[in-house]
């Protein structure tokens, strides 16, 4: 059987499931800010640099985000940000030594909604994915979405590959180095969720067959 590194499977992250009508009419609730139901309306420009904070289960991550370094997305993630995305959010696929990876939604509907909302790829940077910088993760050129990742090691091989770094843990990176990894690899080359199964069935499966993992409660801009 053939393996997926930890590298090629980075670029399989943004791949979705195809949910019915009714799921994809599904909604956060009432009180979701209107783009969390249409993309389309998540386009505020980011400032030129902005702190946002993650309350996780194991405590607050800052992280300062340079939108010279990549401003697509640095926008991107202001907006998401802004909308309330990061509302239980796990940290479904972590790696020791090499990268924390978190942005499926946990309610399938969203995910849905979110599939096709890619942006551009921003230019090749003098940037590099060292400890502690924040990157989108891709499935190609031009397919971002909502998928990110921190890093928790050197990944300088990773640079100019589409994996530009927008912004860098500032505050918590012994926080961050705690987040629970026993699962490793996602399905079927370790022990973590299969991804397809993650944007199908949402947090449910989460909570059902990987108790252990650790979620993004919150997010604000500082």
């Amino acid at each position: 059987m053939k393996l997926i590194t930890p590298l090629l499977a980075l670029f399989c992250l943004a791949s979705c499931l195809d949910a019915d009508d009714k799921a994809a009419a599904k909604t956060e609730g009432k009180d979701a800010h209107p783009a969390m139901k249409d993309p389309s309306k998540a386009t505020e420009k980011a400032p030129e640099e902005f702190i946002a904070v993650f309350e996780t289960t194991k405590g607050d991550i800052e992280v300062t985000v340079t939108r010279e370094w990549a401003p697509a997305g640095a926008d991107r993630f202001y907006n998401l940000v802004k909308i309330g995305y990061f509302q239980d959010i796990a940290f479904f696929r972590v790696i020791a030594g090499f990268m924390g990876q978190f942005g499926i939604h946990g309610d399938p509907a969203v995910n849905e909604l979110w599939r096709d909302a890619k942006i551009k790829d921003d230019p090749k940077a003098d940037i590099s994915n060292s400890p502690g910088r924040l990157s989108f993760a891709t499935s190609g050129p031009d397919s971002r979405t909502v998928q990110l990742f921190i890093n928790l090691g050197n990944n300088g091989r990773l640079d100019g590959m589409g994996f530009t770094p927008f912004g860098e843990v500032t505050e918590g990176m012994d926080i961050m180095k705690s987040i629970y990894s026993g699962y490793g690899e996602g399905a079927p080359s370790g022990r973590g969720p299969s991804q397809h199964l993650f944007q199908a069935q949402g947090n449910a499966l989460l909570k059902k067959s990987f108790p252990e993992m650790d979620y993004i409660k919150s997010a604000r801009i500082k």
